[in-house]
């Protein structure tokens, strides 16, 4: 299993360079960097776009993405190396691939109607058609399209009209063929341009989706015109506004006949046009950068869920589905906006998902590198940011908690190669770049202070700020020197190099500068391993013998450089891997950045796991924390040794009174990655009573506890109210005036102050919102404001609307529509202002019939915030941040559910660190947290902490007796676990399994010939007892289960010898049926049907007497399907209802199966990080056939594979592994 965990991942923007770089289909759409593309697609449950595939087979810059028009799984690309790739989106893989195209594809598209054929052209032509499958395969030259006069900036064919085809060229004019009639070779050019030289190339080229003939052309300078392809005339020339703006992009929109969109070049301006006027009906600035691309997705199917799995709630459709009613209108009453989404690629890189209906953001990725990042860094005295540089000229700051970009420098620097953070708070960064030498860009004014060029034009490949001595800054170059000076441009030193520099770096303790260098003679280890040259290398700060390594060869690597052993080898990125770093305050969290575009954040703490259950244990300092000389000693176990750890344990020696508490939080957050650990002990810490007074200044930007939620959205209202420029500060996107008094009207309005709501909406202007929502605060008010709203309009000679609504305070029908469109975290504030009062319900809203006392209502608010709550635990759950979900529950002081996401989410030393804390309100959660810990510690070198765990949980004899059983070393080891366990020795416990067996107390019996010196006599007591009640017809789960679990720790050994053969076979038949009916019980759906084949296989093929029949399985494998997609909602699957004898099965499971008796525990593993795509699942699942997404986990055989989730719910229901051969699962 992999040690380092893959838990963030930043994606890439799109690149502005090529035409074709974005494309949609159905409810997906992707886009491309430089040499990955993206896939995002639509997550019905919750209506938002995730990221499903990053794709990079290509090594050299993409040129162009089509996507299939008729096969919505297909996708075709093309790169600058002359390579096109058909992808198949649904499993990932590459279908066909054609290298060597004459010249580069520079624009590239499906043929319409022709089957499998992708065309593709480069500069000036000719167009060849590649047919991908079939008899006809292979590629061939279009007969006219060749040898144009001018290069082809973009091509088009033609929906409906087979073979028709247009090519827009870079010196404006047209090129139009269609089989049967004369070809049209440049025309059209725009008439400014007749009989010039002048060039005004072809920016967008769509065919009218109603017409034949019609075609829209956009060229940069000329605008856009509406042309007919026969008579080859110009039906209309659309008039823009200004002269100034120039249009990049455009294309129509299938929902709205007549309708199209454009993006202007300059600034991020969307247009709504249609074909009968000649002026835009309405423009929208969505962002300050130019459009590079837009496409419009046919809106996604509608969202049926909500009704079926809310029968009670109103059913509101989808902000997507095509049935919403138009907005507002503008000043253009007869136009309204088409519904649907716009897919916006800018020419900064950022990628966004418009709601043309709704006008607002589905989806925006603001922005992003668009090419190689070479170097990652954390801030030192701001862990949370993270600055990349990258070759496209730019340094980004990163906030790691959110991934969104915080600050961008000016670009145009050339390559950036390296950068450095100043020391201190003097909010500084030094980049070095390929040409332009070295600067200073100061990140909060946003501007260059200082320039270096002591290099020359050589490029300077690393550059590092001293963290002693705050005026000094080392660069070293391809001119093998090494330089170092001070801020002001004085040079100190000069070092002169046999070759090229690639890297130095000041230590942290005698200001020496360590140089690395290829060509040094004195060597005193060589890690080998990697395939190509290593770019990236980082220390870790704590274990003094961790290396980590990332390289050309795609992989990054983890070494012990005491013996020089590989120990885990990544291979998540898709291209050479360049810069590593460690973040400061949690140094087993690093980052890393590659020629993929991506930045990733990892964990190593698996790594050192023993390291963190020491810990856990309460174990003495000694076995935690040591100087580097007992740590590099070869074999010796892992220590702490860096800054973060000593500081832990002088804080903790400062304590007065239980330190543990404070100890436990504290390692926590060395240990955890960041995304939600410090919010979870934040409120932990409100839990037990802390003072608000103590908690972090950003609190409020995470999950609150509910009864800050309010206090705090309050003042933040009146913050954006009083609107001081200075407070903001006007960093990347500060948002403007309008908007933030906007957006501090819609929270007075969540928070029930309906008057302030209005008075803001009347200062911007909205008179109909304030209108509708006056009524609320009084109707003597909601009068003053017709009045003065009816006489602005009679000055204005408008007398249009009138509007009417009624502000009614029905929390839940508010609350369902919040949930209902996906917007969980306003529903929350919702409920939460409604628990405490601030929302009023109205007499209109009770209907005469139910006569409601004040009492109860808060008790129905308080069962609201919890459901909501859970939803959006949920939400987080599903999306791979088990702790985020766990805060949600604990906001709302909910212990058992946040203890069990932590568990589902296979964060087992988190829970056992908070459920410690929490105390008895987690006890149930924290005990079944150290019993499967100790099944993770039950292996060669941790068994003694396994025993520790173990002895925390109070009732604990049986969990000691399994740990002993299964304890392989010999006889001497063993009694000496069965002392430490307080057991009797081994020969003792064959007397009392026999002085017991004659007593006939079967539990017992097995417990104690386990701990013999012949285990295997437990087998056919344990099996012929379990047989024997399965006969029987009123047996459960919690009749039969204790006995297998016990017999399941049998040593490996024994339980494998030849003779024990027929007893496995059938110990592993019950416990896979047992396991099926467990994995029922706990809703663990995706293994159900795993483990029912695996006991049918079993049966099959092994001699074996159980009373358990391959019909009676499959039968009752079939009922429980047929019995649970009743659950699911009616359009995912349009399956019969289960019949009579169907019920009659599924009814007797369910009385055997019962209650799950842990609460919460209900519901599907999902570790962090299982929807980050990544390159290396090329694995595909031995359980389910498919290709499996996130971690892998690999079964004894080193071959066969799972998905971890799976390999978790697995072990939790059936301890044996899925090949049948009596191994024990350990994937904890």
């Amino acid at each position: 299993m992999s040690q380092v965990k893959q838990v963030a991942l930043l994606a890439a923007g799109c690149q502005p360079w090529n035409k074709d770089v974005c494309a949609a289909s159905g409810d997906r759409f992707a886009y491309c960097a430089t040499l990955a593309i993206y896939i995002y697609q639509l997550d019905h449950r919750y209506n938002e776009f995730k990221l499903r595939a990053i794709m990079s087979e290509h090594k050299k810059t993409i040129t162009a993405i089509s996507w299939c028009p008729h096969n919505p799984d297909m996708f075709a690309s093309a790169s600058a190396d002359s390579l096109v790739i058909i992808w198949n989106v649904t499993e990932q893989k590459v279908v066909a691939k054609l290298d060597n195209t004459k010249g580069i594809p520079a624009s590239l598209s499906w043929c319409w109607n022709a089957g499998d054929a992708v065309a593709f052209v480069s500069h000036r032509g000719p167009l060849y058609i590649w047919t991908i499958s079939g008899p006809d395969s292979g590629v061939t030259v279009h007969r006219e399209a060749h040898s144009f006069l001018s290069d082809i900036s973009l091509f088009r064919w033609h929906p409906k009209k087979k073979g028709k085809v247009v090519f827009g060229h870079t010196d404006g004019s047209l090129s139009i063929f269609q089989p049967g009639s004369k070809n049209q070779k440049h025309v059209l050019r725009p008439e400014s341009l007749e009989g010039t030289d002048e060039e005004d190339p072809v920016t967008a080229l769509e065919w009218d989706p109603l017409s034949t003939d019609y075609l829209l052309v956009a060229n940069l300078h000329n605008g856009i015109r509406l042309v007919d392809s026969e008579s080859l005339s110009c039906i209309t020339t659309f008039h823009f506004p200004s002269a100034a703006a120039s249009v990049q992009c455009l294309a129509w929109v299938s929902s709205a006949p007549g309708m199209f969109i454009t993006g202007d070049s300059q600034v991020g301006v969307l247009r709504i046009w249609n074909v009968s006027r000649t002026t835009p009906i309405d423009n929208f600035k969505l962002k300050k950068t130019g459009f590079h691309g837009l496409h419009v997705l046919s809106s996604p199917p509608k969202k049926k869920s909500c009704s079926s799995q809310y029968p009670t709630k109103n059913h509101h459709t989808s902000s997507t589905s095509e049935a919403v009613p138009p907005p507002t209108l503008s000043q253009n009453q007869a136009f309204s906006l088409p519904p649907g989404h716009a897919v916006c690629c800018f020419m900064d890189g950022g990628v966004g998902l418009y709601d043309m209906g709704a006008k607002k953001w589905d989806f925006l990725r603001d922005l992003g590198h668009v090419e190689t990042i070479f170097d990652c860094k954390f801030k030192p005295d701001n862990p949370d940011l993270l600055a990349t540089a990258s070759f496209d000229g730019t340094i980004k700051v990163w906030d790691i908690n959110t991934l969104t970009a915080v600050y961008t420098s000016p670009g145009n620097e050339g390559v950036i190669y390296s950068l450095s953070w100043a020391p201190g708070d003097l909010n500084c960064i030094a980049g070095a770049t390929s040409r332009n030498g070295g600067f200073i860009w100061d990140v909060l004014k946003g501007k260059m202070i200082t320039r270096f060029s002591e290099h020359g034009k050589n490029g300077i490949f690393c550059i590092a700020w001293s963290h002693k001595d705050s005026k000094r800054i080392a660069t070293c170059s391809g001119d093998g020197f090494c330089i170092i000076r001070t801020i002001d441009g004085k040079v100190l030193h000069k070092y002169k190099h046999p070759a090229a520099v690639f890297g130095c770096d000041w230590s942290q303790n005698n200001n020496t500068v360590r140089i690395w260098d290829y060509t040094q003679d004195t060597c005193i280890n060589v890690l080998s391993g990697h395939t190509a040259p290593v770019r990236g290398l980082m220390w870790n700060p704590e274990i003094p013998y961790l290396l980590i390594s990332g390289s050309w060869d795609y992989t990054i690597r983890v070494w012990d450089t005491r013996d020089g052993t590989c120990l885990d080898t990544v291979y998540d990125h898709g291209a050479d891997v360049y810069g590593l770093t460690c973040h400061p305050s949690r140094p087993f969290t690093m980052a890393s950045c590659s020629r993929d575009s991506t930045v990733r954040l990892w964990s190593l703490t698996p790594l050192i796991n023993p390291l963190q259950i020491s810990i856990l244990a309460d174990r003495c300092w000694d076995e935690i924390i040591g100087n580097t000389d007992r740590a590099v000693e070869s074999g010796a176990p892992p220590l702490l040794c860096g800054k973060v750890s000593r500081d832990i344990k002088q804080e903790v020696e400062k304590l007065t009174g239980n330190p543990r508490g404070k100890k436990l939080r504290w390692f926590s957050e060395c240990f955890s990655p960041p995304g939600g650990s410090k919010n979870l002990w934040d409120l932990v810490a409100v839990i037990k009573g802390q003072d608000d007074s103590l908690l972090p200044q950003n609190y409020c930007k995470g999950i609150m506890h509910m009864k800050h939620l309010i206090r705090f959205r309050m003042s933040k209202a009146q913050e954006l109210t009083t609107v001081k420029m200075s407070k903001f500060g006007g960093g990347i996107g500060a948002p403007s005036k309008e908007e933030r008094l906007k957006e501090a009207a819609e929270i007075h309005l969540r928070l029930g102050q309906i008057q302030r709501y209005c008075e803001l909406m009347v200062e911007l202007g909205e008179w109909d919102k304030a209108l509708s929502v006056a009524p609320g605060v009084s109707m003597k008010y909601w009068k003053k404001l017709m009045q003065r709203r009816a006489d602005q309009l009679i000055q204005e000679e408008n007398d249009d609307v009138i509007p009417y609504c009624i502000a009614i305070g029905d929390v839940k029908k508010l609350v369902s529509f919040f949930t209902s469109r996906g917007q969980l975290k306003e529903a929350l504030l919702v409920a939460q202002a409604a628990c405490e009062g601030n929302i009023q319900m109205s007499s209109l809203s009770t209907t005469s019939g139910s006569s409601n006392s004040g009492g109860n209502n808060t008790d129905d608010y308080n069962e609201l915030l919890h459901k909501v709550s859970k939803e959006l635990a949920e939400w987080y759950f599903q999306d791979g941040h088990a702790v985020l979900a766990a805060c949600c529950h604990l906001a709302v002081e909910n212990t058992e559910l946040a203890m069990a996401n932590l568990i589902r989410g296979n964060e087992l030393e988190l829970a056992i660190s908070v459920g410690t804390v929490l105390g008895e309100s987690a006890a149930q959660a924290t005990h079944y947290a150290l019993e499967l810990l100790a099944r993770k510690c039950m292996t060669v070198t941790t068994w003694d902490l396994a025993a520790d765990l173990l002895m925390m949980i109070p009732d604990n004899k049986l969990q000691l007796v399994k740990l002993c059983a299964f304890y392989p070393g010999c006889i001497a080891e063993i009694n000496d676990l069965h002392e430490k366990c307080n057991l009797p020795d081994v020969e003792e416990c064959m007397q009392l399994a026999e002085t017991i067996q004659a007593d006939g107390d079967i539990l017992e019996t097995i417990k104690y010939y386990l701990l013999s010196t012949e285990p295997e006599k437990a087998l056919p007591i344990g099996i012929q007892y379990v047989k024997e009640q399965l006969c029987g017809s009123d047996w459960t789960l919690d009749s039969v289960c204790p006995y297998l679990d016990l017999l399941s720790y049998i040593r490996t050994e024994r339980l494998v010898l030849h003779k024990c053969s027929e007893f496995r076979n059938e110990l592993l038949i019950l416990c896979g049926y047992i396991g099926a009916l467990l994995a029922i019980r706990r809703q663990y759906n995706s293994i159900v049907p795993a483990l029912y084949e695996y006991t049918s296989q079993l049966l099959k093929r092994r001699e074996v007497s159980v009373p358990l029949k391959i019909e009676q399985l499959s039968e009752e494998l079939d009922a429980w399907r047929a019995c649970t997609q009743l659950n699911k909602s009616a359009d995912e699957l349009p399956g019969t209802p289960p019949s009579e004898s169907q019920r009659t099965v599924y009814s007797i499971l369910v009385s055997r199966i019962q209650e799950e008796p842990l609460k919460g525990m209900v519901g599907p593993d999902y570790v962090t990080g299982s929807n980050l795509p990544s390159h290396s699942d090329v694995h595909i699942s031995c359980l389910t056939g498919l290709r499996i997404q996130g971690p892998v986990f690999f079964l004894e055989d080193g071959k066969s594979a799972i998905s971890l989730n799976d390999a978790l719910m697995w072990a939790k229901v059936n301890p044996f592994s899925p090949l049948g051969t009596g191994i024990r699962l350990n994937p904890f």
